[in-house]
């Protein structure tokens, strides 16, 4: 394929892109010459005119791009085949069959052009749901301005209905958003003052102030819009098989071509039949179909992918999500929410409200993720925590603090443990719990526990359901986690996970994914991005999940979610299996034709304007085929 300087952001109609309208008109020139002199009204000299003119109108484009080519990068492409074959037609006086050549391999290489013209305006058209306007608050007054000239630090405002210009942070108001365009994801977000936003977000309900965080130019859209072409030049390990086979086999055929011209001349045998199988060789053998059958369905993935949230960032990535055979999740944030809740409250002594008071007022101090739960639930319940004196941090066991002049602690089990409190009447609740997966906290002092607080980080709603499809695909499943062992297997016997690895640091889950690829093959590692960098980096695809808005997580993975949604996981397999279903018959159509094309023209059993025919349908074919990778629902790809 020829790659035009103009195909990305043309967008107008097919017939309008230049390549395409420039054969088109040689088309129509050759045909009305060809017309009129079959119908008697021309000289073939006057018919030969009309072919003079339709063969550099339509072959300007891609004879240029073949010579530039020969001459930048010393390669023999298949446009130097082509132009052999247009001259030595018009040198065999077969004008009109030249003319045939260059507008069927005009319009081929136009369509397929144009293809690659609309994928890539496809993705480019994110921006325009993007307003144009903002209205900024300056000096106290709302003014509207242009969208582009919004910088890091404005304020603007967005009412219900109205999209959002660009990134930024809810400084006053609350409103549910539909983020789709960003995460793909279509159900609205609830968000409030100090929650992330992001561009081309449609404000569904309240009016909101927002501090922008990104000039227009550097967007959560525009960055996806950027990544999904960066990506779609990347190319995988079968076109660049592809690739280095036709920068010796294109050589190979002009040679061939060539002695069949010279060998003849040299035994004396009819030169002008020779010379016509050496034309009919150099259209027959081009291998434009083989070119072109993996590159168009990995764009079109890759495309497709964007549109729907996921940043696949190169053919490499694509391919590999078609061979994955398992998947290892990170829990904590993955799996679940990362956001620990109290889920059970059992009081041993008092009731429940004045036991979640004395658990507030102790960690009231504290930032350690279980501590600020309680302290939100006990907010949510509406219950006062009193004040707390003599606060004291036990390291890796528990809090003490001083309420109305009594000694209390709140902490795991082995903290009044070394208190020499008696749990006897609480180790039976405290296993149960335990054995769901649930971190355990006790409340009371020297004289005994007074009750108990048991909190998980909740699982995502989505990730049974995800396990159970990527089962029917036929791919393992596996958990590595740095969390305890009881917790991990308690949620993988909830989720149906396969295999259990806990307690893992990060150079222990890099050596879990080798082993991982060791026993089933290629890998998927899903994990944030950042902490997970390691494994995600080990493993024969990295996934980030919730991507949205941070570098880091984009820059750590081949593959970037950009919301949490573990169904796309699933979604994005089902792409890679399709791209790469779609490439390989590509492949082997493309090769059958080579296969029956070659020994027909060697043989003269065809003309060279049915060779080109044939040649050229296959090259489209090989196209539309190739754009089924991005269209449809993946649910049975």
């Amino acid at each position: 394929m020829t790659e035009s300087s103009d195909d990305h952001g043309f967008e107008g109609p097919w017939w309008l892109y230049p390549p395409l309208r420039n054969a088109l008109l040689a088309g129509l020139i050759a045909a009305v010459g060809f017309a009129l002199a079959h119908l008697g009204f021309l000289p073939e000299r006057i018919e030969n005119i009309f072919y003079w003119l339709a063969i550099p109108l339509g072959g300007w484009h891609w004879t240029r791009e073949g010579i530039e080519k020969l001459i930048e990068d010393k390669e023999v492409g298949i446009e130097i085949l082509m132009i052999a074959a247009t001259a030595g037609s018009g040198i065999l006086g077969l004008w009109d069959e030249a003319a045939a050549l260059v507008f069927l391999y005009g319009a081929a290489e136009g369509t397929e052009e144009y293809t690659y013209a609309r994928t890539r305006a496809s993705i480019r058209a994110l921006l325009d749901l993007a307003p144009k306007e903002a209205r900024v608050l300056r000096d106290g007054k709302e003014s509207t301005v242009p969208a582009e000239s919004l910088k890091a630090g404005d304020i603007f405002v967005v009412r219900p209905g109205e999209a959002l210009p660009t990134d930024g942070v809810i400084r006053s108001g609350n409103s549910s958003l539909d983020e789709s365009p960003v995460t793909g994801e279509s159900a609205p977000v609830d968000k409030g003052p100090g929650m992330k936003v992001f561009a081309a977000s449609i404000n569904k309900q309240g009016a909101l102030e927002i501090e922008a965080t990104a000039a227009f130019a550097d967007n959560s859209l525009s960055k996806i819009i950027h990544l999904v072409e960066e990506a779609q030049e990347r190319k995988g390990k079968a076109q660049q098989w592809i690739e280095r086979f036709g920068r010796r086999y294109t050589p190979a055929v002009l040679a061939g071509s060539v002695l069949l011209l010279v060998v003849p001349w040299l035994m004396n045998l009819p030169l002008a039949e020779w010379s016509a199988r050496a034309v009919l060789l150099l259209v027959a053998a081009a291998p434009c179909a083989l070119i072109m059958s993996t590159p168009v369905a990995m764009a079109a993935g890759i495309g497709s992918a964007g549109k729907r949230g996921i940043l696949i960032k190169g053919g490499a990535h694509l391919e590999h999500l078609g061979v994955i055979r398992a998947v290892a999740f990170d829990k904590t944030g993955t799996l679940t929410h990362g956001e620990p809740v109290v889920t059970d409250i059992a009081a041993l002594k008092g009731s429940e409200p004045e036991l979640l008071a004395v658990a507030a007022a102790l960690e009231h101090f504290s930032e350690h993720p279980l501590a600020r739960a309680i302290v939100e639930e006990a907010r949510k319940r509406g219950i006062a925590p009193p004040p707390a004196e003599a606060f004291e941090a036990l390291t890796g066991a528990g809090v003490k603090a001083r309420i109305d002049g009594k000694p209390w602690h709140i902490g795991n089990p082995d903290l009044f443990v070394r208190l020499g409190v008696d749990l006897a009447s609480a180790r039976e609740r405290i296993g149960a719990l335990q054995e769901q997966g649930k971190t355990v906290v006790l409340i009371g002092n020297e004289a005994g526990v007074h009750g108990l607080v048991a909190l998980q980080d909740r699982l995502r709603a989505d990730a049974k359901a995800t396990i159970a499809g990527l089962h029917a695909l036929g791919i393992r499943t596996a958990m590595l986690t740095g969390d305890n062992a009881r917790t991990a297997h308690a949620v993988a016997r909830l989720l149906g996970i396969d295999d259990v690895r806990a307690g893992l640091k990060p150079d222990e889950k890099v050596a879990a994914v080798q082993q991982l690829q060791k026993q089933y093959g290629a890998v998927l590692m899903v994990g944030d991005g950042v902490n997970d960098a390691p494994a995600l980096a080990a493993a024969t695809c990295g996934m980030a999940m919730g991507a949205a808005g941070t570098d880091a997580a984009i820059e750590a993975a081949d593959i970037a979610l950009m919301a949490d949604d573990l169904a796309k996981v699933t979604e994005a397999l089902h792409l890679g299996r399709k791209a790469r279903r779609v490439s390989a018959q590509n492949i082997v159509f493309s090769i059958l034709i080579l296969t029956v094309m070659i020994p027909l023209a060697l043989g003269g059993f065809l003309s060279v304007a049915l060779t080109v025919l044939v040649h050229e349908a296959s090259e489209l074919l090989a196209v539309v085929n190739g754009l089924r990778a991005g269209r449809g629902s993946t649910s049975h790809a």
